[in-house]
C-alpha cells in the first residue's frame, strides 16, 4: 500500500475521470473531495459508499480509499495537512479550534460517507470550495487569508454535520444517550463534570441507575468509555499535532506522561512510538 504525500501544505486540484486508474492509496493529509460531475462508488477502508453530483467527503489521514467511476466525474481534491493552520500565525485560536475538530475526527468513522445533512449547507460548500479554486489559481498578497477563512467554515460544517450525525445514532437507541455522549466527549478532560452524580443530575437520571443505564447503551462502563474517548484524541494529537506527551497527558488529565504511555500500551497492545511508526510507515 503506497503512502501517498502532499507536496505542499495545501493544494487544492480539479481531475475528471473515465476510469479510476490509480491504486486504492492512503495519504498523510486531510482531504475533502466534492463531487461536482458524474457518479459512481467510492471505497473508504474497503467499504462503498455511492456517489452523485454535490456529494462531499472528508477524508482523515491514513484512510485508504479509491473509486468506482461509472459516469465520468470530475472531483475538486482539497488537500491540507494540520500544519497548514499552524503555518498561518494570525490565527491564534488554532488550538482551542482543533482540540474541538480532535473529537470530530477521532468519531467520524462512525459515520463515514456524505455527511451534509442540509441543501442549504451543501449548496454553500459546493459554491465555497469552487471560490477556494479560483482564489487559488488568483493567488495574490490576499489569496491565502481568504482561503484559510473559507476552509475554517467548510471545516466547522464539515464537524456540525459529523457530530450530528454521531450524536442521532445513540439517540436512536434513547432519546437522550447521543446528548449523554455529546457532553462527555466536549467535557473529556474535565474530571468534576464526569462525575456520576454530574451526570445523572444533569440528564435526570437516577445515580444508582446511571451505571447500569450508560453499560446498557454503551456497551462499556462510563470509566473504560471515558478511558477509549482519550485514547482516541491521543491518536488524533499524537498523529497530527507537535505536543509532547507530557503536553498531551496534561490536556488530557492523565497523571502523567508515563500513565498515559501505559494505559495506551495496555490498551492497543503496543507503545506510543510503536503506534506512530505503523501509522506513518510507507509500504510497497
Amino acid at each position: 500500500m503506497k503512502l501517498e504525500e502532499a507536496k505542499r501544505i495545501f493544494e487544492i486540484e480539479v481531475e475528471e475521470f473515465l476510469e479510476w486508474k490509480h491504486r486504492p492509496h492512503k495519504h498523510n493529509f486531510f482531504e475533502i473531495v466534492y463531487v461536482d460531475q458524474g457518479n459512481g462508488y467510492q471505497c473508504i477502508n474497503k467499504h462503498e459508499f455511492a456517489y452523485q453530483v454535490g456529494n462531499v467527503f472528508l477524508l482523515p489521514p491514513l484512510d485508504c480509499h479509491s473509486f468506482r467511476i461509472v459516469e465520468k466525474s470530475r472531483f475538486y481534491f482539497i488537500r491540507f495537512t494540520d500544519h497548514y493552520f499552524l503555518h498561518d500565525r494570525s490565527m491564534t485560536d488554532y488550538k482551542d479550534w482543533f482540540d474541538k475538530m480532535s473529537y470530530i475526527l477521532a468519531n467520524y468513522n462512525k459515520v463515514p460517507g456524505d455527511i451534509i445533512g442540509s441543501t442549504r449547507e451543501r449548496a454553500f460548500i459546493a459554491q465555497t470550495i469552487q471560490f477556494i479554486h479560483q482564489e487559488y489559481l488568483q493567488a495574490d498578497v490576499y489569496s491565502d487569508a481568504i482561503i484559510m477563512g473559507a476552509m475554517v467554515s467548510i471545516l466547522n460544517i464539515l464537524a456540525r454535520n459529523i457530530e450530528k450525525n454521531y450524536v442521532q445514532q445513540a439517540n436512536d437507541l434513547d432519546g437522550r444517550f447521543g446528548e449523554v455522549l455529546r457532553y462527555i466527549n466536549t467535557n473529556i478532560s474535565d474530571p468534576a463534570s464526569l462525575r456520576i452524580t454530574e451526570l445523572a443530575d444533569r440528564f435526570g437520571i437516577s445515580p444508582t441507575y446511571f451505571s447500569e443505564y450508560f453499560k446498557k447503551h454503551a456497551g462499556l462502563s462510563l470509566g473504560e468509555y471515558i478511558t477509549k474517548s482519550k485514547l482516541k484524541l491521543v491518536e488524533t494529537k499524537i498523529l497530527h499535532t507537535d505536543l509532547s506527551l507530557k503536553e498531551i497527558a496534561h490536556q488530557l488529565r492523565f497523571t502523567d506522561s508515563s500513565h498515559l504511555s501505559k494505559t495506551f500500551k495496555n490498551t492497543y497492545g503496543m507503545t506510543i512510538k510503536e503506534y506512530k511508526l505503523n501509522n506513518r510507515r510507507v509500504s510497497i
